[in-house]
């Protein structure tokens, strides 16, 4: 089915992606959405915004990301990327794709977005697929969520850096998306992190705060929206152990700079390195 993407700029499709954010992340108080109105207005002044359209010319997903600053520097940050559930599986790589191609044509060199550490699919596309990193970690950013995807835990979120210009993203994006150890010793680096299961879910039984080495592993659940739903305590659990990782690393110089998943076991491990690795 061929899907195409296009900028947007008329008022009528700012109004087809304010009920696309309804549809992806089911959000029951309007305060949380992106009006038409901003849209309108920041796409004046520099924000990047795609839709993506079916053959019938419906859109079936988007993404929008506006002019910010960091340290002086002009990037560009990524507010929201979202694909209707049929359509997942590829299309939200298309566009974020898209995304670095309109930013690196603007002179851009870097994208920067949030995303919930917990969310082992969004690891994986941001991490192993996109080639981004992070060393940010923010609690609760955007206060209690309303959306069904995200309610039940407070609102942490990692910062990912895409470094769009950059040779291991080039080369990241050529290659096969799957994580290729350099050496052995990264593939045999510790783990941070003991995990267990019970009643059926992946749970997290210890953590080392005490590391000192120049790579670890950081194991979190395939899952994670559900577990909100189903066992919120235990999803509670798993975001206050993580806050505490990534916190007390981060400040100790370490960056999340790759991902693995593992389906079929339920997993996925975040790689964690010095910031000098």
């Amino acid at each position: 089915m061929p899907i195409t993407i296009r900028n947007l700029t008329q008022y009528e499709e700012f109004k087809q992606v304010l009920a696309l954010e309804q549809q992806v992340w089911g959000f029951s108080d309007p305060y949380d959405m992106v009006p038409p109105v901003v849209f309108t207005i920041t796409v004046k002044r520099g924000a990047i915004l795609l839709g993506a359209f079916d053959e019938r010319d419906r859109m079936v997903g988007f993404s929008y990301s506006l002019v910010g600053m960091k340290n002086g520097k002009v990037l560009q940050w990524s507010h929201m990327t979202g694909v209707l559930p049929e359509h997942r599986g590829g299309l939200g790589h298309r566009l974020k794709m898209a995304q670095r191609e309109r930013a690196l044509a603007l002179g851009y060199d870097l994208i920067e977005w949030t995303f919930d550490p917990l969310q082992a699919m969004n690891a994986h596309l941001n991490m192993t697929k996109l080639g981004c990193v992070a060393e940010e970690y923010h609690r609760n950013v955007y206060g209690e969520s309303t959306s069904a995807l995200h309610k039940g835990t407070p609102t942490d979120r990692l910062v990912a850096q895409w470094h769009i210009a950059a040779p291991h993203v080039a080369r990241r994006l050529e290659s096969v998306p799957e994580l290729r150890f350099r050496t052995a010793e990264v593939a045999d680096a510790p783990m941070v992190n003991t995990t267990g299961h019970a009643a059926g879910w992946r749970t997290c039984a210890r953590i080392d705060l005490n590391l000192d080495v120049r790579r670890f592993w950081l194991e979190i659940p395939t899952g994670f929206t559900d577990m909100q739903h189903q066992v919120p305590e235990l999803a509670l659990a798993w975001r206050m152990q993580t806050r505490d990782i990534f916190e007390t690393y981060f400040a100790r110089g370490y960056k999340v700079v790759d991902f693995v998943l593992n389906r079929q076991e339920g997993f996925g491990r975040y790689l964690l390195a010095r910031d000098a690795d």
